[in-house]
Formats: C-alpha cells, sequence, structure tokens
C-alpha cells in the first residue's frame, strides 16, 4: 500500500472525519475516497490539494515525503 493511502487512512480514522464527507469537499464520489485509500486509484493534483486542506496537513506528509503534519 503507497504511503498516501496509508496516510489517508490514518487522518481519517485520527480526526473521525467520515469517507463522504472528505468525498463533498473535494467533489469525488465516496467510492473514489475507498479507491485512494485501498492504493487503488492516486488523486489528481488539485484533490491532493484538497485532500491536504480538508485534514489541514502538508502535501508532503500527506503523499509520505515528511513526517511533520502541519503546514509551513
Amino acid at each position: 500500500m503507497s504511503s498516501l493511502a496509508t496516510n489517508l487512512k490514518e487522518l481519517r480514522f485520527k480526526t473521525g472525519a467520515k469517507q463522504i464527507a472528505l468525498a463533498k469537499c473535494i467533489g469525488v464520489l465516496p467510492r473514489t475516497i475507498r479507491f485512494y485509500e485501498a492504493g487503488k486509484l492516486e488523486p489528481n493534483v488539485n484533490a491532493l490539494i484538497k485532500i491536504a486542506d480538508f485534514y489541514n496537513v502538508s502535501l508532503d506528509y500527506l503523499v509520505g515525503r515528511s513526517t511533520i503534519k502541519e503546514r509551513r
């Protein structure tokens, strides 16, 4: 599983967010979020930015390039 998929799942569980809430926020179907979390599909750049904003984390953290969650 990719770092992105792992981090998405972790963030959702830690924040208590629902897949449907994230899906609405970024403009995709809930099953798309399931595919992201399973590593079967990767979001485009615009979706990545929206996901990072939704969880208030850096893009680097989201995709596994950093262990620092906070945005600078």
